[in-house]
Order: C-alpha cells, then sequence, then structure tokens
C-alpha cells in the first residue's frame, strides 16, 4: 500500500470514529446516510436534536467551494428515523481527485450506515417532467470521463471488480415510489445522465442523452453511487429537476436559476425524504 493510500485509509478511520463518536453521544445508531444536493440543504433543518461536525474537521473529507453546499455532517432524528446527513458534495467540475468523497462515504459506512440516499439538482430531458418536479433515479449513465475508482484497489473496502446492474436498489426504490404515491406527491422515474460541467450542455448534447436514453441530466451522484455500491452499501436516488435542458425551452441556465427552481421543489422533496426513511 502506498503513502497515499496508508493516508486516506486512516483518515477514514479517523473520521468514522468522529461520526460514531457523534452518534454515541445522542444515543443513536444511524444505519441511512443521506447526500444533499444543490439547493436541497434545507432538510437538515428538519433533522430533531440534531449535532454536527464540519467538513473541515473531519480528517480527509471534500472542502466545499459551490454556493448551495454547506459542507457539514450532521447527525440527528428525521421523522423520528435515525439519520447522517451530508450536507453538501464536491463535484468533479472542481476537482480530478476522488479520494475526498471516497473518504467522505466510506467514513459513513465505516460508522455504520448501509443505505446511501442522495439527491441532486438536474436538468429535465423530457417534456411531461416538469421544473421543480422529482425523479427517482432508476439508472444511470457515466459521462463525466472517469471512473472514481480507477487507480489500485483496497480490498478492505470492496472488490476490485463488481456489478452495478442494480447500482439504485430497485427493491428500496419501490418502497419510495409508494410512499410518493400514498402522499400525493409527483415522483417520475428515470435515468439520469452525468456530464463533468461546470459548464452546462449544448443542446446537441441534450439531443444525444435523449437518444441514449436518459431522462435528467446533472453533475454529481454517479460517482457517489459507485463508491458506495463498491463498498456494500445499497444506494437510492432523488433529482429535483430545476430546469429544461439546454434547448428544450427558452431558459438561460444559470447556477442562481437552479438553486431558485430547487427551492420551489424542496417542499415536496422534504416531505417525501421524511417519510421514504421510515420504510427503506
Amino acid at each position: 500500500m502506498t503513502e497515499q493510500e496508508q493516508q486516506h485509509a486512516e483518515n477514514v478511520r479517523q473520521s468514522a470514529a468522529q461520526i460514531s463518536s457523534l452518534s454515541s453521544r445522542l444515543g443513536l445508531q444511524p444505519k441511512i446516510a443521506i447526500v444533499l444536493g444543490t439547493g436541497l440543504g434545507g432538510l437538515a433543518d428538519r433533522l430533531e436534536r440534531a449535532a454536527s461536525i464540519p467538513y473541515a474537521e473531519l480528517p480527509g473529507f471534500p472542502i466545499l467551494t459551490v454556493k448551495g453546499h454547506a459542507g457539514v455532517l450532521l447527525v440527528g432524528r428525521l421523522g423520528g428515523v435515525p439519520v447522517i446527513v451530508l450536507n453538501g458534495r464536491k463535484h468533479f467540475y472542481e476537482t480530478c481527485d476522488a479520494t475526498p468523497l471516497k473518504t467522505m462515504i466510506r467514513a459513513v459506512r465505516r460508522a455504520g450506515a448501509s443505505t446511501l440516499f442522495l439527491s441532486n439538482a438536474a436538468g429535465s430531458l423530457r417534456a411531461h417532467m416538469h421544473v421543480s418536479e422529482l425523479m427517482l433515479i432508476r439508472d444511470h449513465i457515466n459521462f463525466l470521463g472517469l471512473n472514481p475508482l480507477t487507480g489500485p484497489n483496497d480490498d478492505e473496502f470492496g472488490p476490485r471488480f463488481f456489478p452495478v446492474h442494480d447500482a439504485w436498489e430497485p427493491e428500496l426504490s419501490a418502497r419510495i415510489k409508494s410512499v410518493a404515491k400514498r402522499l400525493g406527491i409527483t415522483l417520475h422515474e428515470g435515468v439520469y445522465v452525468a456530464f463533468r460541467g461546470p459548464s452546462f450542455e449544448t443542446p446537441a448534447e441534450i439531443r444525444m442523452a435523449q437518444g441514449w436514453g436518459a431522462d435528467a441530466v446533472g453533475m454529481s451522484s454517479v460517482p457517489d453511487c459507485l463508491i458506495a455500491r463498491h463498498c456494500g452499501m445499497k444506494v437510492v436516488g432523488i433529482s429535483c429537476l430545476t430546469n429544461m435542458g439546454a434547448g428544450l425551452s427558452d431558459e438561460i441556465l444559470t447556477h442562481a436559476h437552479t438553486l431558485a427552481n430547487a427551492a420551489r421543489g424542496a417542499a415536496a422533496f422534504e416531505q417525501l425524504v421524511i417519510e421514504a426513511v421510515k420504510v427503506l
């Protein structure tokens, strides 16, 4: 094992120990970790009796730079269910280094979380999927140009080769769909394609993604999913549709526009997640 790999393993161990200690002080044993995407950080405020640790105090965790990502880990109860909330993520348009993201996900895994609930802001590629509605991620296309598990494999975390035919856990996803139906929340289902960014996609790229069978486009979540599946976690995910893909409407795409429309969909997102964690 190289010195860098040894440091990564030690960062995971130390960060997991801090998270476990925080959970123990609260008398909780969270099995679900939730990653909050762009503009969806308000869910963190819905936690009951929560305690937090800034990412900067967790060894090896990412240092975030994008507005809408707080960079704080919280432990508390959501709808009465113990959870870990990761309020913000590092995107691969910010870095070429997957190690901090691997540290974050592997640390919550080692701290006891067995399910990772991902969320993101995404662009809709289908006319019937409207802005500020939600989409359950059924499958993904990795168009980032990288895989976060490239390089030497650490067998302590997972195998060199692993299947991803069920990357987004079908049984748990079915439970989320049932919850949305009960609550009367519109929840589409589809394929999420991840582009590298930070530029938004061109109309030609959107047409290409549609031709591939993608239903929503974003710049995250796929690396998180792959890292989590590699270390044995189950994964589910929801996209908040914050815009139509380039060329599908007259919208001018900006980050401020994404944040504003994420806020419009946040109430339904929060309601759905609070109820969904009860059945995961």
